[in-house]
């Protein structure tokens, strides 16, 4: 029994010897010297005049989640393609109606204004 685990174990202790290398390497070869630009919030090359801790308006959140579902699309389209000819007429309906569903979001997105700025 311990034959059959054994990979998995080693497996699980190099990963976290890896990790543990990679967080305290750094340290060790790294030099560290403080100065006050460095520890100022860097935002690609806009110096920050307002407080971090301000709200964000709820439009990022939902455009970022109509991303995810959006580029999931193509993570399930992709391996439909690959086996498009075994599958044959099923799979093309299949499809249809997944594709068919996504369209229905897609317009309820657009009739709501979702992706509309102001």
């Amino acid at each position: 029994m311990f034959e059959t685990y054994f990979p998995i174990v080693l497996l699980f202790v190099l990963a976290a010897v890896t990790a543990v290398i990679m967080l305290l390497l750094p340290h060790f070869l790294g030099r560290t010297k403080k100065t006050r630009a460095k520890s100022l919030p860097y935002e690609c090359g806009v110096v920050p005049t307002t407080d971090a801790r301000e709200r964000i308006p709820i439009k990022f959140y939902l455009v970022a989640l109509l991303f995810i579902v959006f580029d999931l699309e193509t993570v399930f389209l992709l391996p439909w393609a690959i086996v498009y000819r075994r599958l044959g007429l099923f799979g093309l309906i299949e499809m249809g109606v997944f594709i068919l569903i996504l369209l229905v979001g897609y317009f309820y997105i657009i009739k709501k204004r979702a992706l509309q700025w102001e």
